[in-house]
């Protein structure tokens, strides 16, 4: 499986649906980070020299959204794969943001199926 060595930083808010991406992703092969905010999702975007894939939440604490860490995000590491997770995906769309031009939204609710086609596309 080629996953083998591939990081994904998971942000999201909502306990639940972190810990059933981070179960699903880990038993996928991925080696997973979870953020639960963004101060702790940037701590991991500053200290992780290897990161393949980030997984966020559009609407986070704080007024933060998942644009504003992938933004940065995408600075640092020009080769990092995105998807965009929401309850309201037009508000991605909305944010005018160049990035959600070129990642993947998923709208919640998501099958797991779902989550893995896209990412099998962008890292494969």
């Amino acid at each position: 499986m080629t996953s083998a060595f591939k990081v994904v930083l998971i942000v999201e808010d909502e306990p639940h649906i972190l810990n059933l991406l981070s179960d699903y992703l880990a038993d996928e092969g991925y080696q997973v980070l979870e953020a639960e905010n963004s101060s702790r999702a940037f701590e991991i975007l500053a200290t992780k020299p290897q990161l393949d894939l980030l997984v966020t939440d559009y609407n986070l604490p704080d007024g933060i959204s998942g644009v504003m860490i992938a933004e940065p995000a995408l600075k640092l590491r020009p080769d990092l794969k995105i998807i965009f997770i929401s309850g309201y995906p037009i508000e991605i769309f909305e944010s005018g943001s160049p990035v959600t031009r070129l990642a993947p939204v998923l709208s919640k609710p998501f099958s797991l199926d779902m989550l893995h086609n896209e990412i099998q596309q962008l890292l494969d």
